[in-house]
């Protein structure tokens, strides 16, 4: 009994000190979250400029200024945190990791980051001007459309911010095929019903309309496509580093 003790004291320190590491973390992340949701807010004025493409947009009441700002604010600040909370994750597991894990799991935080910058991109330049357009075609047929800023930003939101985070679909099933819990097969087993999820993501990031949907839905079936492609290319490298260790 007494022998087990310094092994119970020893565990519990253990847990102490990665309980406080991950506090740390945490900490660090919410305040790179306050110093850019700050940073957006200040320069929110001259950023609405460049966001608004030219449309009159309205608002309703002098709240919804305030609400607005700290909206689209707080949604930029929350994108640009997810790359740095996924390097302090990293640092956070990198001591029980071996120096090839390591360098292997620390370069999917610029791919993570490139990911979601390019997702932010084809969502802002592509996806956005077409269904917006086709929208207030539709709407000025037969209507007087005034576009109020709670509306037309939580549109422009939806439609980059979700898309940010579904073009990093590929780094994650690399990744996840990289740590062994996912195998290019089994990614095959289950495509029918990956394609039929991204079928109702695109539908609730979109307009009910046919077109909108399309428009979403191809690049994420392409997307889905590319992440099994990586991941046979993960799961051969891990293979060469798992079959050396077990001979």
């Amino acid at each position: 009994m007494s022998e087990d003790l310094p092994f119970e004291v020893e565990k519990e320190e253990t847990a102490l000190d990665h309980f406080t590491e991950l506090r740390r973390i945490l900490l660090w992340s919410a305040f790179f979250f306050a110093i850019m949701f700050v940073t957006f807010l200040v320069f929110m004025p001259k950023v609405l400029p460049l966001l608004a493409n030219g449309y009159k947009i309205v608002l309703m009441g002098p709240l919804d200024v305030i609400r607005f700002y700290t909206g689209v604010s707080g949604a930029l600040a929350l994108g640009l945190t997810t790359p740095f909370l996924g390097y302090q994750i990293w640092r956070f597991v990198k001591p029980g990791l071996t120096p090839t894990e390591s360098k292997v799991t620390l370069t999917y935080v610029p791919a993570i980051t490139a990911s979601f910058l390019t997702g932010i991109a084809f969502g802002y330049f592509i996806v956005f001007p077409v269904l917006f357009k086709f929208l207030m075609n539709l709407g000025e047929k037969s209507f007087d459309v005034l576009i109020t800023a709670r509306e037309y930003f939580l549109f422009l939101l939806t439609s980059t911010l979700s898309l940010g985070f579904l073009f990093e679909l590929p780094i994650v099933m690399v990744f996840l095929t990289s740590v062994g819990m996912l195998t290019p097969v089994k990614l095959k087993q289950v495509r029918k019903y990956a394609y039929i999820l991204l079928a109702v993501i695109s539908a609730l990031i979109t307009p009910p309309d046919f077109i909108s949907q399309i428009l979403v839905l191809t690049p994420l079936m392409a997307l889905y496509e590319l992440g099994i492609l990586l991941s046979v290319v993960s799961f051969k490298k891990r293979q060469k580093r798992v079959e050396p260790a077990i001979t």
